[in-house]
């Protein structure tokens, strides 16, 4: 499976809120709880940053899926830290493609001075933490009870990998 990371640009804000609206209204991947516009996936996935970068998945010529590296925290001192997310389309679930795009994420993370990469992950998604510790995440940290959505309590758990 050929899978390619192309960089976000606007015309692609409409296919990447189809994918994560179907989170939204189905999974606890998110904690988003209603619509989600284009503009508000503008301001969390930035579009030509030289460092914290988003792309979109491309495989068989189609719009897959998207991932991004945001900043983890703004002071300086966190500079070398991003956090990461990654949301594939749900018919292309189940093939090894987070695996695959995981790998070129962490790649590019490493080309901009990204040396430690956090996933803060719903306490219940099991396919993403198995993903994660499958690629050398470890368990940093739980929050409990932290979130609420289809009417029930959710914790927050946070994986690390350093990359050197």
């Amino acid at each position: 499976m050929d899978i390619q990371l192309i960089p976000v640009r606007d015309e692609h804000l409409d296919a990447i809120r189809e994918i994560y609206q179907y989170y939204v209204d189905h999974s606890t991947a998110t904690f988003h709880t209603g619509n989600v516009t284009s503009n508000e996936l503008r301001e969390k996935i930035l579009i030509n940053h030289p460092k914290y970068r988003s792309f979109v998945v491309e495989a068989d010529g189609l719009i897959r899926g998207y991932c991004y590296l945001s900043q983890y925290n703004k002071r300086q001192a966190y500079d070398r830290t991003a956090e990461l997310s990654i949301y594939l389309s749900q018919d292309f679930q189940g093939r090894g493609a987070g695996r695959e795009v995981l790998r070129q994420l962490e790649d590019m993370a490493k080309d901009v001075g990204i040396v430690v990469l956090l996933a803060i992950i719903s306490g219940d998604n099991e396919q993403s933490i198995r993903m994660f510790a499958t690629a050398g995440y470890f368990k940093c940290g739980e929050l409990k009870e932290v979130g609420e959505k289809f009417g029930r309590m959710l914790n927050v758990v946070f994986y690390q990998k350093i990359l050197i």
